[in-house]
C-alpha cells in the first residue's frame, strides 16, 4: 500500500509540474485583454469584454502547438475568459452562401462523424498523437434561423486520457461563407461555460455587407448544406461516397483537446491580467 500511495503522489506531482509548465507557455503568449475589440481577419470582429483575452493567428498557431492540437490549415483567432474555463476558435470557411432549408438527422450524423474520426486515428498515431474517439453528443444539431446560427456538441475522449472533452461548435452563417467557432469547455462546466459563451455573441459581428441577409444574386453558393457543416464541407460530400478517409483529415484538424488538461486542472492566464496593459479602443491586431 506504501508502494502504491507513493507511486500516486509521484503521478500527482508530475502531473502538477506538467500542468504547470503548460500554464506558463500559455501564459507567455501575445494575448490582447480586455476591453477591446478582435479583429477576426477581414471577415469579422468581435468585441472583448473586460475579464476574457483574444488571440490572433500566430498566438492560436503557437497555443495549438503548445496543447499538441494539429493546425487547421486556416488562420484561427482565439477568445478566452481569464481562468481559461472556456476557450473559442474562430476561423472563416470561404464556401460560399450555406442554404438553410436542409432537415438535420442527428443519429446519421453521429454515425458518420464517428467512423470518420477513427479512420482519422490513423494519422494522429504516426504523430504520436493519442487517438480520440467520439463517444457521443452533448448537445444535438440545432439550427436558429433568426440568427443564422447552427449549434450542436460532441463528447471526445483521448485514449489514455481519464477524463472526456467537449468540442462545442457553432456555425455563423454568411453571405460568403461560415464562420467556425469551436468552444472548447470540460463537461463539468459545459453548462457554465456555453452560457457565458452565448452571452458574448452578440458582440460579433460580420464585416458590412458579409451577413447572411446581403446575400445577392450571382454570390457564389455553397454546394451542401446545414448537415455538411457537421461532418466537414467538401469532406462530407466524399464521404457520401464511402470516403471515410476524407472526412477523417477533416476530422484530425478539427478535434482540439488540451493536453494534460488546462481547463480541468483550472490553469489561468490571471499573471497576464495583472502584469500587461489592457487593449484600447484600438483593434486586435489580426
Amino acid at each position: 500500500m506504501k508502494h502504491l500511495l507513493a507511486a500516486f503522489a509521484f503521478a500527482c506531482l508530475f502531473l502538477s509540474n506538467a500542468v504547470f509548465a503548460q500554464e506558463k507557455k500559455i501564459e507567455d503568449l501575445p494575448w490582447v485583454v480586455g476591453p477591446t475589440k478582435g479583429q477576426i481577419g477581414a471577415n469579422a470582429s468581435i468585441q472583448v469584454p473586460e475579464g476574457y483575452a483574444f488571440l490572433g493567428p500566430d498566438g492560436a498557431k503557437e497555443f495549438n502547438r503548445i496543447t499538441e492540437n494539429p493546425e487547421s490549415g486556416v488562420d484561427e483567432y482565439i477568445l478566452a475568459k481569464q481562468d481559461l474555463s472556456w476557450i473559442a476558435f474562430f476561423s472563416f470557411d470561404l464556401v460560399g452562401y450555406v442554404k438553410d432549408d436542409e432537415k438535420l438527422d442527428a443519429d446519421a450524423l453521429l454515425s458518420s462523424v464517428t467512423e470518420g474520426t477513427e479512420a482519422a486515428n490513423e494519422e494522429r498515431k504516426e504523430n504520436g498523437w493519442d487517438p480520440i474517439h467520439v463517444t457521443g453528443w452533448s448537445f444535438k444539431p440545432q439550427y436558429d434561423g433568426t440568427i443564422k446560427s447552427l449549434e450542436w456538441a460532441f463528447r471526445l475522449k483521448g485514449e489514455h486520457s481519464s477524463g472526456e472533452t467537449i468540442n462545442y461548435n457553432t456555425r455563423l452563417l454568411g453571405r460568403r461563407g461560415v464562420m467556425q467557432v469551436l468552444l472548447l469547455t470540460s463537461p463539468e462546466q459545459l453548462q457554465a461555460s456555453v452560457a457565458d459563451f452565448k452571452s458574448k455573441l452578440p458582440g460579433f459581428a460580420f464585416t458590412a455587407g458579409e451577413s447572411y441577409a446581403d446575400f445577392r444574386a450571382g454570390d457564389h453558393v455553397a454546394e451542401y448544406g446545414l448537415a455538411a457543416l457537421v461532418t466537414g464541407g467538401a469532406a462530407a460530400v466524399a464521404a457520401k461516397k464511402g470516403l471515410f478517409a476524407v472526412i477523417g483529415v477533416f476530422l484530425l484538424k478539427m478535434w482540439k483537446l488540451l493536453l494534460v488538461g488546462v481547463v480541468a486542472f483550472g490553469a489561468s492566464i490571471r499573471k497576464f491580467f495583472g502584469g500587461k496593459d489592457k487593449g484600447t479602443d484600438k483593434s486586435a491586431e489580426s
